[in-house]
């Protein structure tokens, strides 16, 4: 399925404007809405990640409208950095645009690092059509940072790269081991799935329903 032309809109947030773009399937109809979270704000992440960008493709083809914000701070985005707390917050100010606009009342949360560690807590504020959530943030990171990932449905795409140098695969098993959920590991793959793109975007579309 093609897509139509990108929109670059500034919406309203909890502590200001959120730049965010959105892309449509081709003619406009879509089947529902997915959120794409991208990387953490502070070491480089923007709507422009490359994960974040096959995560938002993956779903227009799927038949989604997919929207893919600045956290604050990155971009047009008002605000600063805020550990997750505000990032949540306007997270869900720009599912409320959705709702409004797509007359989508399940979304699909969609997160690549930081931003799969977000969409964990606003999965607990909302319910969910599904999760598709790639190096997950969990644990302690490099960096000397660390994630407490909240539990998400049982029926979420969780994917991770073996050779992952920034969320060791061993972080992300132990916080999925205690809810029994699966991990989708791809060889050789590290945190940016670098040459291995395609392969996410052949996992979620071979995993999801209708």
């Amino acid at each position: 399925m093609t897509r139509s032309p990108s929109e670059r809109l500034l919406l309203d947030g909890a502590a200001g404007k959120v730049e965010c773009v959105i892309d449509l399937p081709a003619g406009g109809t879509c089947r529902g809405v997915a959120l794409v979270a991208h990387p953490h704000p502070l070491f480089g992440g923007s709507l422009d990640n490359k994960v974040a960008q096959t995560l938002a493709k993956t779903f227009v083809e799927l038949g989604y409208a997919a929207l893919r914000p600045n956290f604050r701070g990155v971009g047009a985005s008002a605000g600063a950095h805020d550990e997750g707390r505000g990032e949540t917050d306007d997270l869900l100010a720009i599912l409320d645009y959705a709702r409004a606009r797509f007359h989508a009342q399940s979304p699909v949360l969609a997160g690549f690092s930081f931003g799969a560690y977000v969409q964990t807590l606003v999965a607990h504020r909302v319910q969910p059509e599904r999760m598709a959530l790639v190096g997950v943030a969990a644990g302690f990171v490099s960096g000397g940072r660390s994630y407490t990932s909240e539990p998400v449905p049982a029926d979420s795409i969780v994917i991770h790269g073996e050779l992952d140098e920034t969320v060791p695969l061993a972080n992300v098993l132990a916080w999925a081991r205690p809810q029994e959920l699966p991990i989708v590991v791809v060889p050789g793959a590290d945190h940016f799935f670098h040459r291995r793109l395609h392969i996410i975007k052949n996992i979620i579309k071979g995993a999801w329903r209708g």
